[in-house]
């Protein structure tokens, strides 16, 4: 009986507990989406339409997620999958769009940011006063007086200006508008509600130059830490023509690509984020100037990531074979020691070796000095040969350690039996190796091998630390080094000393891009053909 009674009051509070769930949930949902519904808003106003729409499309997918029966087995990572889309995925896309783009020096905001930027500009016209200025501060620091002297000696007294209406002129009468006695110059000693600045704070506050005094029609703006000047806007824009014009001298700036031009190559600052189609990429193709040392750079990345792959591999191999022989004595403990480079940060061990290879203090030129009774040893920093080999005799000590491993477990799984059967047929040595070793070898390790070509064709670390790319390429006509890679050309076009451009360097990032998929569609391919060999062994 009592179960019975029970039953129904236990499906009610159930059913209010679940109604009571989903209004909770459903609040909830509705407060995030206002919330980033608002952000996206703001980032439309500012004109950054990439960033708002992945936003739309993460508030449509909590939404879907939280509100929809059908997709309630996602909502425990729905977090997770929005981070994703905003720090993963967006930022590819987003590279491929600044591809398009002439995101770089002097374009780095939105049209409607720059528009504004331009038209804050100001310039003194011919019959335009200077003062010398005070500051006064009101107690909450939200509002400031300046006081004003020009050139024939009186004096004003000028609020700010607030919205859109213009600041107003005060009168210096002591005893109104809470002035107080007045000082040699001129000067309130006091304001009520206000404080005198001092005149070396006054000059380091960043908030004074940017405010506006006086009447709309003449402003007057702080122009430096002694003077104050009545400034008129420089640059009136027309939205019709998408035009500025100068209001001292009446020339004309038209939009080209983002950047408003004038006569004799005359350019406002700044510009702003357009579109201009391919050319970044026609640039990479066809520009004199880089295709020189784009050349040079894409063929020494390919022979870098090759001789590491070759050199570290060939030399952690020889060291598993030789170690592998059961009379060698104390093998353990050496190849303990032999893991060692292994162990230690590669950033710390770039630059060990970059001090060792110092032209003037370094112990390898000391070395070459006392052998070979030389003056001075060989500038490896400054000959683009001799950086190039000291970039892989650093690379192959950092690597080697890893194909000792590899190779040591991968020869261990070579059934003894098929070397016993090669000896009794009168293989040679060298035979058994490359009929045996190397193509059993090469079924296991051989995606290793096309992983680590793909890291070292990458291998921004070791360009960057050891010797920044250099010595530079003289006949460059941006950044760029005979022992840069891609990569590091890349990071010096997008943040080098030269200038900036993110447009550019986000082309060049999808041909890096391009060239590792190939890469890793080939891994596939060897891998095959390297397995159908093992099998015929």
């Amino acid at each position: 009986m009592t179960e019975t009674k029970l039953q129904p009051e236990a499906k009610f509070v159930q059913k209010t507990l679940g109604g009571l769930s989903s209004l909770i949930t459903l609040i909830i949902v509705i407060l995030v989406d206002l919330g980033l519904g608002w952000f996206t808003y703001r980032l439309l106003q500012l004109g950054y339409y990439p960033l708002s729409i992945v936003f739309i499309i993460i508030i449509l997918f909590l939404t879907f997620v939280f509100l929809s029966p059908k997709a309630k087995p996602l909502r425990w990572m729905a977090i997770g999958i929005s981070a994703l889309i905003l720090f993963s995925i967006f930022p590819i896309f987003y590279t491929v769009y600044n591809a398009f783009t002439n995101y770089g020096d002097k374009h780095f905001i939105t049209k409607t940011q720059a528009i504004e930027k331009i038209q804050e500009q100001k310039y003194l016209p011919t019959e335009g006063k200077t003062y010398t200025w005070i500051a006064y501060q009101s107690s909450d620091k939200s509002h400031y007086l300046l006081f004003l002297k020009d050139q024939a000696g009186t004096t004003y007294l000028m609020t700010q200006t607030e919205g859109d209406k213009g600041g107003q002129a005060i009168d210096l009468v002591t005893g109104q508008n809470g002035i107080g006695e007045l000082d040699a110059d001129g000067s309130p000693k006091t304001i009520e509600g206000y404080t005198k600045m001092n005149k070396l704070l006054a000059a380091v506050d960043k908030a004074l130059p940017t405010i506006k005094f006086g009447p709309e029609e003449r402003t007057i703006q702080i122009s430096s830490p002694n003077t104050a000047a009545e400034l008129l806007p420089q640059f009136n824009y027309d939205a019709a023509t998408n035009t500025f014009t100068d209001a001292e001298n009446g020339t004309v700036y038209r939009d080209v690509n983002g950047t408003y031009s004038g006569p004799g190559g005359k350019e406002l600052i700044p510009g702003y984020i357009a579109n201009i189609g391919l050319e970044n990429f026609n640039k990479f193709v066809t520009s004199p100037g880089l295709r020189g040392p784009l050349v040079t750079i894409i063929i020494w990345n390919f022979v870098f990531a090759f001789l590491s792959v070759f050199l570290t591999f060939s030399l952690g191999l020889a060291i598993s074979i030789l170690y592998g022989d059961p009379s060698f004595k104390g093998k353990k403990i050496l190849r303990t020691l032999l893991l060692i480079p292994y162990t230690i940060p590669s950033l710390i061990t770039i630059l060990i070796w970059r001090g060792m290879f110092n032209p003037q203090l370094g112990i390898i030129n000391r070395i070459i000095t006392d052998v070979f009774n030389v003056a001075e040893g060989p500038d490896w920093f400054l000959d683009a040969t001799l950086a190039r080999i000291a970039i892989l005799v650093v690379n192959l000590w950092l690597g080697y350690p890893y194909f000792m491993l590899v190779t040591s477990g991968a020869l261990q799984s070579i059934p003894g039996d098929i070397y016993e059967a090669a000896e009794v047929d009168g293989a040679s040595p060298w035979k058994r190796f490359f009929k045996i070793t190397l193509p059993l070898l090469l079924v296991s390790v051989g995606p290793l091998l096309i992983a680590s070509f793909i890291f070292n064709f990458n291998n921004f670390n070791l360009i960057y630390a050891f010797v920044g790319g250099g010595p530079p390429i003289p006949s460059a006509t941006t950044q760029a080094g005979y022992t840069d890679i891609l990569i590091s050309y890349v990071y010096n076009l997008a943040f080098g000393s030269r200038g900036i451009n993110y447009g550019y360097a986000s082309a060049i990032s999808i041909f890096v891009f391009a060239i590792v998929a190939v890469m890793s569609l080939l891994q596939f391919r060897f891998t095959n053909m390297w397995e159908e060999v093992g099998e015929n062994v």
